[in-house]
């Protein structure tokens, strides 16, 4: 857990913004963006500079799937839970992934390599079921091709 004051990330957002006013998901994002994730001691700081309590900066940080309180494993994996993508088999490609990696969504696995999270629309409905792994998107995807997506991220991470 980093330990150095995130004083940085707050001041250029704030400087950014011109006012703290609406500053805290861009400061959220900002942190997130320099440590990988918004550390728990991060919250007293947010809270402090923008007149906030801990408990609203973390409802905020709880309410937002995107943000993460624990750090990610070296490749993000993302499955479309959306509609046109259920529609095509998500569903069964979602617990083929977790069986694979033996994690359920917002979770890491044991060797940090990969973190499993949901995601509600990639804009590629049309190419279902589509996932996103690390920044690139994959479509059409089934079992068989998220096995070989999967083995070709962790030989590269």
């Amino acid at each position: 857990m980093p330990t150095a004051s995130y004083d940085a990330c707050i001041n250029a957002t704030l400087t950014q913004l011109g006012a703290p006013d609406g500053a805290l998901l861009p400061i959220l994002h900002a942190i997130q963006a320099e440590y990988g994730y918004v550390p728990s001691d991060a919250v007293p700081e947010i809270a402090d500079r923008l007149n906030l309590t801990r408990a609203e900066v973390h409802g905020v940080i709880s309410y937002y799937h995107h943000f993460r309180t624990t750090p990610a494993g070296k490749v993000v994996l993302q499955i479309c839970q959306a509609e046109a993508c259920q529609s095509v088999g998500a569903e069964a490609l979602t617990e083929h992934a977790k069986r694979a990696l033996g994690i359920d969504f917002h979770e890491t696995t044991a060797d940090g390599s990969v973190t499993l999270e949901p995601v509600y629309c990639l804009g590629h409905c049309a190419c279902g079921p589509s996932i996103m792994m690390g920044e690139k998107l994959h479509a059409r995807v089934d079992q068989k091709s998220f096995d070989r997506l999967l083995a070709r991220a962790r030989s590269d991470a």
